[in-house]
Order: structure tokens, then C-alpha cells, then sequence
């Protein structure tokens, strides 16, 4: 699905999504990955619950640093492309060929600025539970 470095395709809108999709996993499966990574207090002697405490924050930061990236990368490439056919657009006014391009673009641009806005719910949602699981075994340093 990502191309590697976590690049996605930013073509074609459902292929972006689907991408994305995967890159969440960390996220969709945090409560999961807490209830069987970090233990409850009468099995806290048999694990060392502030390791993986950390280990998992510092892989779901990358996860969203990476998505982050991608995410606004595609944005950035069409939103020159949008430049691009709207110079075009100009010279040429009357190309129905054109014209029908530029909407899909800017159809495209607009969902992808609403994925930007996901991922901060999914973001938000996913330091919230580990928060709650992991604020007495870990405290993640604070963000600038």
C-alpha cells in the first residue's frame, strides 16, 4: 500500500485513503495493544510496564509524525496541480476537458485537508487512552 518512507499516493483519492487506513492501524488498536502490553497492578512485578509504556508512545508519535508528513505532502502536490490547471483554465476558458479536471483536483484537495482534520481527532484519541493507561508508568516529554 505506502510506498516506502510512507509516501502516499496522492493520484488517486481512494488508494490515499486505503493507505492511510493501514498507517492508522497503531492508532485503531491502541486500547488493545495497552490491554495486552501493559499490566494491570497485581501483574505489574512480571513486566516492565514504563518501558513499554514508552516504546509504544514513541511508535504512535512516529506513526502520526509520518502520516502528519505524507498527509501534507499530497496537499502541497495538489494543491500546485490546482495552480497549474487554473493557469491553464485562464488561457484557455472554454476547454470542458480542462475545466472538469480542475473540480476533481480541487475535489481531491478539499477531502484531503478534511483527512488532515481526522488525523487529529485519531491523534487526539489515541494520547487520550494511552494517557489514561499509562500516566502512572510513563509521562511522555512535553511537546514544543
Amino acid at each position: 500500500m505506502a510506498a516506502p518512507g510512507g509516501t502516499l499516493n496522492c493520484e488517486d483519492f481512494s488508494m490515499f485513503q486505503e493507505t492511510l487506513k493501514v498507517m492508522r492501524n497503531i492508532d485503531d488498536r491502541i486500547v488493545h495493544s495497552l490491554n495486552t502490553t501493559v499490566p494491570t497492578v497485581s501483574f505489574s512485578g512480571k513486566v516492565d510496564a514504563t518501558q513499554t509504556c514508552k516504546q509504544l508512545y514513541e511508535s504512535m508519535m512516529e506513526a502520526h509524525l509520518t502520516r502528519d508528513k505524507a498527509i501534507k505532502s499530497c496537499i502541497h502536490q495538489t494543491s500546485e496541480l490546482v495552480g497549474q490547471l487554473r493557469k491553464e483554465r485562464a488561457k484557455d476558458s472554454d476547454n470542458l476537458a480542462l475545466i472538469k479536471q480542475l473540480r476533481k483536483e480541487q475535489t481531491n484537495l478539499k477531502l484531503m485537508q478534511t483527512e488532515l482534520n481526522v488525523e487529529e481527532v485519531v491523534k487526539d484519541r489515541s494520547l487520550k487512552i494511552f494517557s489514561e493507561r499509562c500516566r502512572i508508568h510513563y509521562t511522555p516529554p512535553k511537546v514544543k
